[in-house]
């Protein structure tokens, strides 16, 4: 564990110089094809950076955070565009702005935001569901599935989460949640635009979604465009995902995952086609149902799609089993003085 510490951290000092030569170097390029140019240097570091740790959770949020987003953010600041524009007006926020999942909330309602007791509800879950991975052998597959998707979800909120309210508070402002309740979704669009992992459709919407729309709406109608724009999204969002899995596994993509996302892609934008017909429109369906309906898509096909090459890889017990080595390193080094 400490080995993989210094490991992490080295890589964190590689990503910090990386960003202060955009801020101090980049920035000052006009925008445009140069400025892409010259932080192609740090893209491609950022694509290096998670093979130095090999830890399931460092190497994943490290992919996550600088191969994912910090690459697609710098790109489109290339352009002026994107998260990071107009430029932070510091040196260690670009840094975190860049490097972690955040983005400044531009309305803030904090009588929106739900109370902290459902936080440790969710870490209660968290650990009951670690503790059933030792009667595994004993669940059907259906079982180990949702408990699957409930890790991923738990696993994220409980990481970023607190990530979020410690950023928030060294950098003095408010910023916007990353999950905004997803087991609450009642449409596809719902569920990945506006309730899973926020910063990606932050970050794919100016990146593929407007300029795909855009240049398809030269030549196809506005409902087309928007298709191939969603579908676009979808797509790259799957292509991604595959080279996260390869830095979770170090395994060869099968492109399991990238059709996962191709066909939420494709629903996603018959759902939204569809919403637009009178047929509809007129009809009435409760939020329960839809939710059910949802939910139980998004497993089901995760479940087809998305689970088995990280279950074959051995990855959701190497996150379990991180878990615990985690918690006893650190009652081997706070509690038990």
């Amino acid at each position: 564990m400490e080995e993989e510490l210094m490991s992490l951290i080295k890589v964190w000092v590689y990503a910090t110089i990386s960003i202060s030569y955009c801020y101090y170097i980049s920035t000052r390029i006009k925008a445009g094809v140069f400025r892409l140019l010259s932080v192609l240097p740090v893209c491609v570091l950022f694509l290096v950076l998670p093979l130095f740790v090999s830890s399931v959770h460092f190497s994943g949020s490290t992919a996550f955070f600088l191969a994912w987003l910090a690459n697609f953010k710098l790109i489109l600041l290339s352009f002026d565009q994107g998260p990071l524009f107009p430029l932070p007006p510091n040196l260690s926020r670009l840094i975190c702005f860049t490097c972690f999942p955040i983005k400044l909330q531009q309305n803030p309602k904090p009588q929106n935001q739900l109370p902290k007791w459902v936080f440790a509800i969710k870490l209660a879950i968290f650990g009951l569901l670690l503790y059933m991975y030792e009667y595994k052998q004993y669940m059907s597959p259906t079982v180990l599935l949702v408990l699957y998707s409930l890790h991923i979800y738990l696993e994220y909120e409980i990481l970023l989460a607190p990530l979020k309210v410690l950023l928030s508070i060294s950098l003095g402002c408010d910023l916007e949640p990353q999950f905004n309740e997803p087991y609450l979704a009642t449409s596809l669009q719902d569920f990945w635009g506006r309730r899973w992992n926020l910063m990606v459709p932050a970050i794919l919407r100016p990146a593929v979604y407007v300029p795909v729309r855009r240049m398809a709406g030269r030549k196809m109608n506005s409902d087309q465009a928007l298709f191939l724009g969603v579908f676009a999204s979808f797509l790259v969002s799957g292509v991604v995902h595959e080279l996260i899995f390869f830095y979770f596994t170090r395994e060869s993509p099968t492109g399991e995952v990238t059709l996962f996302f191709v066909l939420h892609g494709v629903c996603t934008a018959a759902e939204g086609a569809a919403k637009r017909t009178s047929l509809v429109r007129r009809l009435k369906m409760s939020q329960m149902v839809s939710r059910l309906l949802t939910v139980g898509f998004v497993v089901l096909t995760g479940g087809w799609l998305f689970f088995p090459q990280l279950t074959r890889s051995g990855m959701i017990e190497r996150l379990a089993d991180e878990a615990f080595l985690f918690i006893d390193f650190v009652k081997d080094k706070f509690f038990y003085l």
